[in-house]
């Protein structure tokens, strides 16, 4: 589109009106599964979200929010908040993550690009290392791209190499890190047969070691740097399978947490640390957990923790993990170009915006949300508000959040008539669905069904509209479950505890007084995704959505 003829401007709504203050509220991993013990959703108190389920049929759906309908290669690949959100506020669906990195790689692109070329000037005389989490769970890397880049990088002239893991246990079974590990290990020793210095370096348990996220605990970014850049950690072992194997068995000790290992040669001394003139490449595609590691290997300012010593390396994200930050500066992958998001549309017709979360989510209410940009459109018409999360604690530990104090925001926000539209993200059921606490889950669900009857009352107060909805499913299924959907049991009977997204549906409910009368969901939309969220909230603030968006859910019928 050349930009003579493009315009902000939204067509009106011929039969819908604006002004309306809407609340638009998004509930993290809460999906819809059937009812039984391990759907926290349903042995939660949750009379409000109930409520609307049960009220008119008219008004509740459900909508798809994993795989292809949120950009991701199959539909075997569960939902994660990014590209939830991202779908959400851009309204069209846009090739995610592991996708962009499977066509670079298959395409052979990934090679030619300048991420790849600029590490590649290290290939000659220095050590190439390859950070991240090691796993087929798809969420934040996948094995099989591992392997394909290790490859390449070979075929590439990489003539040393070393591999600094991260086990996994959250998005796949705990224990699985083994296997993965005997599969990595493998494809090493053929390496080695071509005559490639190949090994594992380093390891630690994905909560524990490297990847934190949001500046919640940087003491487990400095367990990694200690492993990977300067070759100390607690455990030595000559032998990654050995050294994960030996781990698991120290109690409370699982693949999420396990504690930081370093490979050593026959004299006692780390093969792998990172030094001046190496190469180093962070292969998750997702970005939360990656950018703290990204910061500390290329900011020369740095106040996090004491890095010992900062090498002079030439380092690359498999892809950009922060476009603000433009952190890293340099990647593999190409990230997708998602312009015109709704939010950008909405803030040019006019409507005054706020946005609010604790610190877990607030990124995706605001830079997922607006097309992985940080920052304010038209600063004098929006607000965005962070409630800082709890930090040094499980979110077990205090279920409920800052579900309340993101509330009471909204229904400030709702209720001051400032804003035209008052977004929310209420981590609970993700956050605490995460830590596989079942009991706490269920107090986290029914935290944020008070929430939400909080900002309700308050879209009722004002004449508005409300729309409910998810990013993903998690905390409505607890449990690891067979082909038949029967739950699995481990050796001792005890039942396998999902602790990961999931496949399933989530709800999308509109209401409120301001609600036009005649308007519902349409019928000819069976595979709503969340990217058809997007031109349903336009239509509600009034203004048609542009052309290309995926269609609205709703349609006015005349009473």
């Amino acid at each position: 589109m050349g930009s003579s003829e493009f315009s902000w401007k939204l067509k009106d709504h011929p039969k819908l009106p604006k002004g309306k203050t809407i609340a638009m509220v998004v509930l993290d991993g809460w999906g819809e599964a059937g009812a039984n013990k391990y759907n926290c959703i349903h042995v939660a108190e949750t009379p409000t979200m109930d409520s609307l389920k049960n009220g008119a049929p008219e008004k509740w759906r459900l909508v798809k929010a994993h795989g292809k309908a949120v950009g991701l290669p199959t539909d075997d690949d569960m939902g994660n908040s990014e590209v939830g959100h991202n779908a959400l506020g851009a309204g069209r669906i846009f090739a995610q993550g592991a996708k962009l990195v499977d066509s670079a790689l298959e395409t052979g692109k990934i090679y030619d690009g300048e991420g790849f070329n600029y590490i590649k000037e290290s290939f000659a005389s220095g050590t190439l290392h390859l950070i991240g989490l090691l796993s087929d769970g798809g969420v934040h890397s996948r094995l099989d791209q591992l392997l394909l880049l290790l490859k390449g990088a070979s075929e590439r002239g990489a003539k040393r190499i070393r591999v600094h893991i991260l086990t996994d246990g959250r998005d796949v079974l705990d224990g699985s890190s083994v296997g993965f590990v005997e599969t990595l290990e493998n494809d090493l020793a053929k390496l080695r047969e071509k005559g490639v210095d190949a090994r594992v370096a380093s390891g630690g348990g994905r909560m524990y070691v490297t990847m934190d996220r949001y500046e919640n605990d940087w003491e487990v970014v400095k367990r990694g740097w200690d492993a990977q850049v300067l070759g100390e950690a607690p455990h030595k072992f000559k032998d990654p399978v050995e050294a994960v194997k030996k781990l698991r068995e120290i109690p409370d000790t699982n693949d999420q947490y396990l504690p930081p290992f370093v490979i050593v040669d026959e004299s006692g001394k780390a093969v792998g640390p990172i030094v001046d003139g190496d190469a180093v490449v962070t292969f998750n595609f997702r970005a939360d957990r990656m950018v703290m590691i990204a910061k500390a290997l290329e900011y020369e300012n740095f106040d996090k923790f004491d890095r010992v010593r900062f090498p002079k390396i030439r380092y690359a994200g498999m892809l950009q993990y922060d476009g603000e930050l433009k952190l890293p500066s340099r990647y593999l992958v190409e990230p997708p170009e998602i312009e015109r998001t709704s939010g950008e549309y909405l803030v040019h017709n006019g409507v005054r915006t706020f946005a609010c979360s604790e610190t877990v989510k607030f990124g995706h209410v605001t830079f997922f949300w607006n097309g992985n940009r940080s920052g304010y459109f038209k600063p004098e018409l929006e607000e965005y508000v962070e409630i800082p999360s709890d930090s040094g604690i499980t979110f077990n530990v205090k279920p409920k959040m800052k579900a309340l104090e993101i509330a009471e925001k909204a229904r400030d926000a709702i209720l001051s008539r400032k804003f035209d539209q008052v977004r929310v993200n209420l981590p609970n059921g993700d956050m605490v669905g995460h830590t596989g606490d079942i009991e706490a889950t269920v107090v986290a669900c029914k935290a944020a069904d008070e929430a939400v009857k909080m900002i309700l009352d308050a879209i009722e107060q004002v004449g508005g509209i409300y729309v409910v909805t998810a990013d993903h499913g998690n905390a409505e299924d607890m449990v690891k479950r067979n082909k038949k959907g029967e739950p699995l049991l481990d050796k001792n009977g005890n039942i396998q505890i999902l602790t990961s997204h999931t496949l399933e549906p989530v709800p999308i409910a509109i209401g409120g007084p301001g609600l036009a009368p005649g308007v519902r969901f349409r019928k000819d939309v069976p595979n709503g995704g969340l990217a058809n969220v997007a031109a349903t909230v336009m239509n509600l603030h009034g203004f048609e959505a542009p052309s290309d968006y995926e269609t609205t859910l709703i349609e006015v019928v005349d009473n």
